[in-house]
């Protein structure tokens, strides 16, 4: 079961909202404009509010339903934070759309709610703060991702190894918003 639902994460996590939200409005594809992200921020900029709010509620429920199904096969926290992380790597690396996907953080936040709420509000109150204070989305997510780990360390360790995975990923694709920010060229809102 547990790789049937990996299988599954992946491939659902590979459906990319933003890019399918553009075709289907005739908006630019979010991996070709703007900051080239196929994610919620690139398409606020390219295609305004609306489509942006329709892009994150389904970035969010493709990172929740695959570990909702693996918490009602009765899989552990482990395998579901595993399977968890499989839908987000399918949204940063979606086969269908030629493996160019988004940083995976509304997946990764989806993901979170359902696998132990408290580390998803404080991630959610961390990129809320950092947003108010810096405008900058990429900031936002580079500090709220790393400060679920002290939380899950104490209170779930069980889902410790696969959300540092999850963590390191979602900083490693943010490589390129870290030397923007670090060189003071980093876009705000």
């Amino acid at each position: 079961m547990f790789w049937l639902l990996a299988l599954f994460a992946y491939l659902l996590g590979s459906l990319s909202f933003a890019i399918v939200l553009s075709l289907l409005s005739g908006t630019p594809d979010p991996r070709s404009s703007g900051s080239g992200n196929a994610g919620a921020t690139n398409m606020l900029r390219l295609a305004g509010r609306k489509m942006a709010i329709l892009t994150l509620l389904g970035d969010l429920c493709k990172g929740m339903l695959p570990v909702l199904l693996a918490h009602l096969a009765g899989l552990g926290l482990q395998a579901q934070a595993w399977i968890g992380l499989c839908a987000v790597i399918g949204h940063m690396f979606p086969v269908y759309f030629r493996f160019q996907g988004g940083k995976g953080v509304a997946t990764a936040a989806g993901m979170l709610m359902a696998l132990y709420f408290p580390a998803a509000l404080l991630a959610i109150g961390a990129w809320l703060l950092t947003i108010y204070l810096t405008r900058t989305s990429s900031l936002a997510a580079l500090i709220a991702t790393p400060l679920t780990l002290p939380l899950l360390a104490w209170r779930e360790p069980e889902a410790l190894l696969p959300m540092t995975a999850l963590t390191i990923l979602i900083v490693w694709r943010h490589r390129s918003n870290l030397r923007d920010l670090f060189a003071g060229r980093e876009r705000h809102f």
